[in-house]
């Protein structure tokens, strides 16, 4: 696109309603974001009924706003009461929850904000400078690179596992065992429904990660509550509260910023791919970061440089679902998929064209997702030490409200109560978890990746007439198992080269 369109499409930008419009998503993002069980997908197709009556521009301002936000304000409740608000900020409580127990939740709540507002701005710039040649390299995927994709995903396993690779094994093999519930993906019969319609669809993944990582948390806090201990707790916490530290110190900050670049990259690139999402993306660079990272050791428990790649990794993935969308007309994510029903609404095609016959709208659109990364931006920052305050409340009074929230979050995605009893059982199966020492992250990217890997194998064996080599012998494919297995053996050859350097 010329200059002159970029021009036209800001100066056309330029009214109060716009701003006025994108204010108001980014403030509705924000609440949805930070409510266990609403998404950024939710919020979306709730709100897009209100844009049929505005100008496509208010429109898309307000979308835009709110998607950008609720990305990044997943981060809060992850942070705050260890339960993400959305999916791609699942890694977000590996890190800021254990620095909230620490007395550091301002701070952790501040590295949220500037690390999503930088993982955005880094996807944002791709995607206008490199749309086309990401689109060209994800038409090409089939069922084989499909598959690869998700293997490399389940390779992370090894990286969330808490250091017994064993374990975390056995849980995401569970966690695929889960995702086999409902319909067939080839034959179209029911497996495991054991005659309920409502099971049919499968078990969704958000009551999975509600019950795990909010519920699971409450029950397991009332099974180790020391109410003498959490009154130490609390006067130690609001001596960091008055403290009021939310900026980190720029010094770290420069040492974080060149991974968190990389990890925007990454995360990018992974959205690019059709019905990879953010929490995908934040493994994968959370756990590579984990690898490679002298203090891979502190990540999962409270390191702030962990912390950083995650929230640039969740923000990230925004810009390559976008590209996707807007130049194949294939939806990146469940998001984007909303979002392609509003650009038909508008009277718009999206695809290709959407570059040549609407490049001026095109421009406004990518336009708007900056504006709201800077206006998200803002509103965090100036709200963050009112965040922070919230965390004195007493954990009797947090439990209640975390328990409402879950029931309600699980039950109000399908409004289905099969969900908040799905949601139950894996809190209790999350908290034997917890006492026991298992990691909770495999099962839940099992439960993500399973159905994945099932659908696009068989697909590729019918493909193929069943011959495996048909994995090895595209060079994508290729390439993607060439790094599933080098992620495999990473560390064992690590380890061993440890134990050799110490008895040396």
């Amino acid at each position: 696109m010329s200059i002159d369109v970029w021009m036209s499409a800001f100066s056309n930008l330029l009214t109060p309603s716009v701003f006025l419009y994108l204010i108001a998503g980014v403030l509705i993002g924000t609440l949805i974001g930070a409510l266990p069980g609403l998404s950024a997908t939710m919020g979306i197709a709730l709100v897009t009924p209100i844009t049929f009556w505005l100008d496509k521009a208010d429109g898309f301002a307000m979308l835009m706003g709110l998607w950008n936000a609720a990305i990044f304000a997943g981060g809060i409740t992850a942070i705050l009461i260890n339960t993400p608000g959305t999916p791609a900020s699942l890694t977000q409580s590996w890190d800021g929850y254990p620095l909230y127990k620490q007395g550091k939740g301002g701070l952790a709540l501040g590295i949220n904000v500037i690390y999503s507002f930088l993982g955005g701005m880094v996807s944002i710039i791709l995607l206008i400078l490199l749309a086309s040649p990401i689109a060209s390299i994800t038409i090409k995927f089939g069922p084989a690179e499909y598959c690869m994709v998700a293997l490399f995903g389940m390779s992370m396993m090894i990286a969330v596992s808490g250091g017994d690779v064993l374990k975390g094994l056995v849980l995401g093999a569970l966690g695929i065992l889960l995702s086999t519930v409902g319909i067939d993906p080839v034959t179209g019969l029911q497996r495991f429904c054991f005659g309920r319609t409502d099971l049919t669809a499968g078990i969704d993944f958000i009551p999975v990660m509600i019950g795990l990582f909010g519920l699971a948390e409450v029950l397991f806090q009332i099974y180790e509550y020391n109410a003498q201990q959490e009154e130490k707790d609390r006067e130690a916490r609001q001596v960091n509260l008055k403290l009021g530290k939310v900026l980190p110190p720029a010094k770290e900050m420069s040492r974080w910023t060149p991974r968190c670049l990389i990890s925007a990259v990454v995360a990018t690139i992974v959205g690019a791919i059709p019905a990879a999402g953010g929490d995908i993306a934040s493994i994968i660079c959370w756990g590579n970061s984990k690898r490679m990272s002298k203090e891979g050791d502190e990540y999962g428990k409270g390191s702030m440089e962990g912390l950083a790649v995650s929230s640039s990794a969740n923000n990230g993935v925004i810009g390559g679902a976008m590209c996707t969308m807007l130049t194949l007309g294939i939806p990146g994510d469940a998001t984007t998929a909303v979002l392609l029903g509003s650009l038909m609404m508008y009277g718009m095609t999206p695809g290709y064209k959407m570059f040549t016959e609407n490049a001026e709208f095109t421009a406004q659109i990518m336009i708007l997702m900056i504006l709201a990364n800077i206006a998200f931006l803002i509103i965090g920052l100036a709200t963050a030490k009112v965040c922070a305050r919230f965390l004195n409340m007493r954990q009797p009074t947090v439990w209640v409200a975390v328990s409402v929230l879950c029931i309600v979050g699980s039950f109000c995605i399908n409004k289905r109560f099969t969900d908040v009893v799905i949601m139950f059982a894996m809190g209790i199966l999350g908290m034997f978890l917890k006492i026991y020492k298992f990691p909770i992250g495999p099962l839940v990217l099992g439960l993500l990746l399973g159905a994945t890997i099932e659908k696009n194998v068989r697909l590729a064996m019918v493909i193929s007439g069943g011959k495996w080599s048909y994995f090895v012998t595209r060079p994508i494919s290729c390439v993607l198992l060439i790094l599933v297995i080098a992620t495999f053996l990473f560390p064992i050859i690590k380890s061993l080269v440890k134990k050799k350097k110490a008895q040396a």
